[in-house]
């Protein structure tokens, strides 16, 4: 089991108030699985996201990623984690405006203390899996908002973590950008990648194996495509 969630719960307080945005969540996802998280604006989704992403932890309940507990992590431990265990795709990219996509790639393997000749490797193998090879020192004004996604994912897959974690990965792109973002995608996930999208688009969802649906911080539905 790569991800075992029981009972998660996320209060926040504000001055005299307490807002529960998740309430007793459960979810298992298996290696190589292929899912959406899905819930209208406030559903608890983006909490849901952070924790699932190490970069929040629960109030309360049971996360283990890998066998690992996560709720007893330090933060420096946290850290190791989010780098080595899950790539991040987010909707704004995130990608540094002054590097080429060659050595926005190349970063986490830095922080990771990964030898150069590794590095360029594993930077060109991740580049040729986006379909990137041929934009490698361009920088991202230099590139289109689909070609800008494709080097977040490079960067997210270079690492060869556990997890992908998406998080809106087509809400700034046209419709034609992010079918070929999707595209990429589904090829990642055949060669045995697990990814997880949070999205509110239908249409993002159906490309995927499995949509578990959140609504009050709860989960409203789980289904799994046959076949």
């Amino acid at each position: 089991m790569l991800i075992h969630i029981r009972n998660v719960r996320k209060i926040y307080r504000m001055g005299s108030q307490t807002i529960s945005a998740l309430d007793g969540v459960d979810l298992d996802v298996e290696r190589n699985e292929y899912l959406a998280i899905m819930g209208p604006s406030g559903s608890g989704k983006t909490t849901f996201m952070n924790v699932i992403g190490c970069l929040d932890t629960p109030t309360s309940g049971i996360y283990a990623l890998n066998g690992k507990e996560i709720t007893e992590l330090s933060d420096d431990n946290l850290a190791h984690i989010r780098n080595r265990e899950i790539g991040f795709v987010f909707q704004t990219f995130n990608l540094l405006p002054r590097a080429t996509a060659f050595q926005n790639v190349e970063l986490p393997l830095i922080y990771g203390g990964v030898s150069g000749k590794e590095r360029q490797e594993r930077v060109w193998e991740a580049l040729r899996q986006v379909g990137l090879e041929d934009r490698a020192n361009h920088r991202p004004s230099e590139l289109s908002g689909g070609q800008r996604q494709r080097a977040a994912i490079a960067r997210a897959i270079v690492n060869r973590p556990s997890i992908i974690l998406a998080d809106e990965p087509t809400g700034n792109l046209d419709s034609k950008a992010g079918e070929d973002v999707m595209e990429v995608f589904g090829r990642i996930h055949d060669q045995g990648n697990t990814i997880i999208v949070v999205t509110h688009e239908d249409y993002i969802a159906r490309r995927t194996r499995r949509i578990v649906r959140i609504r009050d911080g709860k989960i409203e539905s789980d289904a799994t495509k046959q076949g």
